[in-house]
This record gives C-alpha cells, structure tokens and sequence, in this order.
C-alpha cells in the first residue's frame, strides 16, 4: 500500500504534461474534486492539484520537444545523480539531467530499456505528494512492458526494487513491486506484459497512475460526460476491487479504482 513514508524507491510524486492546462484543469477538477493552484509566474505554468488542501498530483505545460499529453511517475531517491548513472549503466536513457528545482528538491528524468518513461524525485524542502491512497489520491503504479524480465531487471538495479510474481487470469503473470527491504503489505506497484494486440496498437511500454475513487462506474460515466474516453472497460477482480483505464481529452492515460476493503 502506498503511504507518505517516502522510502527509497517509493512514489512520492506525479504530474501531468497537458497541451492545454486551463482545460486540463478544468476536467481533473471536476471528476476528482480536485482545485489547482498556481506554482506562481516563475514556474512557467507549473502548478498543484489539491484534495482538502493536500497536495496529491501537479499539472504543467509539455516542454519537451515531440511529447505527447501523459502523468508521469516519480519514485523517491536519496541521489538523483547516483541514480542517474545507474540508469545509464544499466540500458536506460537519461532524458532530463539532474537538475534543481529551487530548494524543493532535485529531479530528473528517464527512459527505462523498454521504452517507458519515468523520472525520480530527491527531496528537499518538498519532500513529496501531501496524501495517496484515499479517494481522489494515488494509490497504485503499473508499467505496461514489452519486456517484463528486462524491465525488472533494470528496476531492481536502478531503485532497488523487489519482485513477487503471482498469477494473473489463466496464463498471465502479474508482478508485483515493493520498495527495497518492503514487505508484503508495502506493494506500491505491478509490471504486466503489454498484450500482442496492444503492440499492434501501436501501444508502448508506460506507467500507469491509479487513482482512488468512491465508486468506478460513476467516475467511469463522468469522465466520459467530461470528454475523457474509456480505454478499458472497468473490470472486478476478487480481493483488489473495480477498475477501469481512462483517457482525458487530450489522451493521457490514467486508470481509477474502487478498492476492495480489507477481506473482501
């Protein structure tokens, strides 16, 4: 479960890259309950999504050059120059260097050898996201990989990162992820195999932001009312609960949840 003691390794940060930010706004606000704040005119456009006056996402403009609109995920390290040579040495891209960002901290950004991208965040005064795991938060990381055993390989290097694999439907594996020395209540995220007809899609590896919500087929029926799409069809597992794959209306990928209680 994901929680605000950010280990190394961990989620402690997600944003989003949009071609138009009002109307991004405008539509994440009105299916999560979410208000925006500006980071103010020096971050050139940068600001925070809030839930009850927590930090929970943040939203700005796309910078780099043949982007396309997408959340990215951020993971805790303690050195984001360490882990940058890490992702080097271990066949990753290094897209954005390491950089400051004032005195909140210091990031940088990441392709990993299947083609997804992520980046890392070292805290300074911001240490990380306000909340997670309540509604209107995030609560859950899935990469979507070409290569699973590539990717998991590459991940453990760079962040460290334990696997437990568990079946999933009749032939599939799931794996599931937690943070370095984490137990088995610490899973913040899974790596599944991007289907064949995904690929044919012209579907790449990526990461996927779970979001917390109250009930998944309303959240489903308004994003649609909103002008976002469903990419899948919500879907009920036993023990993990109802879940459905968006896309808002500039077609970055996000998936909502309605987690099943403890027992179910």
């Amino acid at each position: 479960m994901l929680t605000t003691d950010f280990v190394p390794g961990s989620p402690n940060w997600l944003d989003l890259g949009s071609p138009d930010t009002e109307a991004a706004e405008a539509f994440y606000t009105a299916l999560f309950g979410w208000t925006f704040t500006s980071a103010g005119p020096q971050a050139g456009g940068y600001g925070f999504f809030q839930k009850d006056g927590r930090t929970v996402a943040a939203l700005g403009p796309l910078t780099e050059e043949g982007a396309e609109p997408a959340w990215t995920l951020y993971f805790t390290t303690p050195d984001a120059d360490a882990t940058a040579a890490l992702v080097q040495d271990s066949g990753g891209t290094v897209r954005a260097a390491p950089f400051d960002v004032f005195t909140n901290g210091r990031m940088a950004g990441f392709t990993d050898p299947t083609g997804a991208e992520f980046a890392v965040w070292q805290p300074g005064d911001t240490v990380g996201l306000d909340a997670v795991t309540s509604p209107g938060t995030l609560c859950w990381t899935e990469l979507y990989s070409s290569d699973p055993a590539a990717a998991k390989a590459f991940y453990r290097a760079v962040l460290g990162w334990q696997e437990q694999d568990v079946p999933f439907g009749d032939t599939a594996t799931y794996t599931v992820l937690t943070p370095a020395g984490g137990g088995t209540d610490d899973g913040q995220g899974g790596i599944l195999q991007l289907l064949p007809e995904q690929t044919a899609a012209g579907v790449s590896s990526h990461w996927l932001p779970y979001f917390e919500v109250p009930d998944t087929d309303a959240a489903v029926a308004e994003a649609q009312r909103l002008g976002g799409a469903v990419r899948a069809p919500a879907t009920e597992v036993h023990g993990v609960g109802r879940f459905a794959q968006l896309t808002d209306p500039h077609g970055a990928v996000f998936a909502v949840i309605t987690s099943a209680a403890p027992g179910e």
